[in-house]
């Protein structure tokens, strides 16, 4: 139910109907602990204390709640509980693609192409196409720890190859087609896959893109293949000659199979996911089938409110760990709604076109998303039939507190649930909780199971904003990073700063009226010792209609200097310097005038990853000096001419400030 919320953040603006509340996941499963004789109270902390007071109780109670075959022999739950030399359910044995694709009728996958063409894949479809390529991958020489990897659009194929690869116990990977060679070598030549699946051309923005070339030059590289599946389905590009053995799709699945699923170790590799790789080598997070399975239903079921029979929709490239997510939503029993090419064209109105169309109960989108749609006329709850979407999920960044309140006052009485993860993990620390209220601007609750606090540089708990740090297991942390004999860069990456307690690099707040996430830490703005997230200026200047997006930057110059820059992307027809005047007073109004930036440049666009992510820390090396080479990987990059005009702008202010 919306709630009337006041301008100040932290209000109230959505309450749950009570009479929904026993239909939610995580009701249902404090209701399946009680059946089986665990004492909880009635309210959430109470929950999430006693998961992260008794781990191993939970992960078992969850896994039984979820229907989680184990084979193997029985044990403890978790042996040693020190970070990161925990292993989970010892002696177990499972496999992932088996918990997607077991138990389940109807209609599995909703593809939607970007030209609005549907086509819908029951599970009784799917399994066939899944055994027939395992059968295919076999017949190959496919082994158990053998890696197939895949360069493909969000399509069906995706999705058959990362379930066919799983149920051998082979290991999958997969980026988008529209990285950069150098991207994807960087990633896949780490691998040294078998087999590969690679789409030579892609859809997008209205017209084909033709990368067979490329690619062809990329199959040199990559001298461990054995065979080539071209899928060519989703473009009118033809697949490509090679000097590597290759085969249409069509052919590699023709065969019929039995599907069969062989049983692995609960901490076997199921899938690689790649950092988003901006500079130096990305690196290759190894997450295990029980892991990843555990997590992903946790993640789905009790932070997403999905049930079995939903149409789960969730905006995210192949190359995003948000692909994963959308994938397991299979493991609920949900439909996975694939939507090819650019989502968001001809216009951002797309997305809801699809939610309606697709009649989608959970949406998930970046709070970039959002944020775009709130600053245009949007208003998609009178322009669509939005009566089946009970929940939008947002993450990639923190939403701002105008975003909140444009979906509840522009798309209905949904539950808004805000949440923060990582690839890392491939799952959230903090998110949403459907049996609490909503809140102007803050995430809900911690999630179940995961023992998430704020601390200072000395490695103390503060109230505060602080490092956000995990100080016990989660059973979804990386099993590796690939290549890493010794786990000197696991631990280089995630437990030098504070030993045997994770570090993932953001700045977290916890407060009486829920969790702000303030940014990457790594790129914290530190003037004159006042530390501020990244996150507090967009907040403030991204609000306003003139500016389409901001990039802050706190660059050290020298053994003294500091320089901070903020960059801008202003609307069509903003007058400059009128723009500048405006977002001075909102960072003087809503921060403090100790952070006006030393210049805003008004710059054609904002580069990201191709996963979404600001460019803070590779822009902030260009600015002190760094070659653009040895910053960002320019096929990472989601407009890399961009890069070249940043810098530009760094060696001119280099120069100038030299002279």
């Amino acid at each position: 139910m919306i709630v009337d919320a006041d301008a100040r953040d932290g209000e109230v603006i959505w309450q749950p109907d009570p009479s929904s509340i026993p239909e939610t996941g995580v009701a249902c499963f404090a209701d399946h602990l009680r059946r089986h004789g665990v004492a909880i109270g009635e309210s959430y902390d109470e929950l999430w204390q006693w998961s992260v007071d008794r781990p191993d109780l939970f992960w078992q109670s969850f896994a039984d709640f979820s229907d989680v075959e184990f084979g193997g022999h029985g044990g403890p739950v978790v042996t040693g509980d020190r970070m990161p030399d925990t292993r989970w359910f010892p002696g177990r044995t499972v496999n992932f693609a088996r918990h997607l694709l077991e138990r389940h009728e109807g209609v599995a996958l909703l593809s939607i192409d970007e030209d609005g063409t549907t086509t819908e894949t029951s599970w009784s479809a799917l399994r066939d196409e899944v055994a027939a390529l395992a059968g295919h991958l076999r017949a190959v020489g496919v082994v158990s720890g053998d890696r197939v990897v895949g360069i493909l659009p969000n399509v069906r194929e995706a999705v058959v190859g990362l379930l066919a690869t799983a149920s051998i116990g082979a290991i999958w990977s997969v980026c988008a087609p529209e990285f950069g060679p150098g991207a994807i070598v960087s990633r896949f030549a780490q691998l040294e896959p078998k087999v590969a699946l690679i789409a030579p051309g892609y859809r997008l923005g209205g017209r084909d893109r033709d990368r067979s070339e490329e690619f062809v030059e990329i199959l040199t590289e990559l001298q461990s293949l054995q065979q080539v599946i071209w899928v060519t389905s989703h473009s009118g590009v033809d697949a490509p000659s090679s000097s590597v053995p290759s085969v249409e799709w069509s052919d590699a699945v023709a065969v019929p199979a039995d599907l069969r699923f062989d049983d692995v170790e609960f901490s076997h590799p199921l899938w690689v996911l790649f950092s988003s790789g901006t500079t130096g080598i990305p690196k290759g997070i190894v997450h295990g089938h029980g892991g990843a399975l555990l997590e992903e239903l946790k993640l789905l079921r009790i932070h997403g409110d999905l049930r079995p029979g939903d149409r789960y929709f969730n905006v995210a490239s192949t190359s995003w760990v948000l692909w994963n997510s959308l994938v397991s939503a299979l493991a609920v029993g949900a439909t996975a709604v694939l939507v090819d090419g650019n989502p968001a064209y001809p216009s951002l109105d797309r997305v809801w076109e699809v939610v309606e169309s697709a009649r989608v109960a959970v949406l998930g989108v970046s709070a970039g998303f959002i944020h775009s749609c709130a600053k245009t006329e949007l208003l998609p709850a009178r322009d669509h039939d939005l009566s089946t979407l009970r929940c939008v999920q947002v993450t990639g960044s923190p939403l701002s507190a105008d975003g909140f309140r444009w979906v509840y006052s522009r798309v209905g009485d949904v539950w808004l649930t805000s949440m923060s993860g990582g690839t890392d993990i491939a799952s959230i620390f903090v998110g949403g909780v459907p049996t609490l209220p909503v809140r102007v601007g803050y995430i809900q609750a911690p999630a179940l199971g995961v023992r998430t606090e704020s601390w200072d540089d000395e490695g103390d708990p503060v109230r505060g904003k602080g490092e956000l740090v995990v100080t016990a297991p989660m059973p979804s942390m990386p099993l590796r990073l690939w290549g890493d004999a010794d786990g000197s860069r696991y631990r280089a990456s995630y437990f030098d700063a504070f030993p045997g307690v994770w570090r993932h690099g953001d700045f977290v707040e916890f407060t009486s009226a829920g969790i702000l996430i303030h940014g990457r830490s790594d790129s914290t703005l530190n003037r004159n010792g006042l530390r501020l997230g990244p996150a507090d200026i967009y907040a403030a200047v991204e609000a306003l209609p003139q500016v389409v997006e901001a990039l802050v930057i706190g660059a050290e110059i020298g053994a003294e200097g500091y320089y901070m820059p903020l960059f801008v992307q202003l609307a069509p027809d903003v007058v400059e310097e009128d723009a500048r005047e405006l977002i001075k007073d909102a960072i003087r109004s809503s921060l403090s005038v100790r952070y006006l930036p030393d210049d805003i440049v008004s710059v054609r666009a904002i580069p990201h990853t191709r996963t979404g992510k600001k460019l803070e820390v590779p822009i902030k090396r260009l600015l002190q000096g760094a070659a653009l080479r040895d910053v960002v990987d320019r096929g990472a990059v989601d407009d890399p001419t961009l890069l070249d005009e940043f810098e530009a702008f760094a060696s001119r202010r280099s120069v100038g400030s030299s002279t």
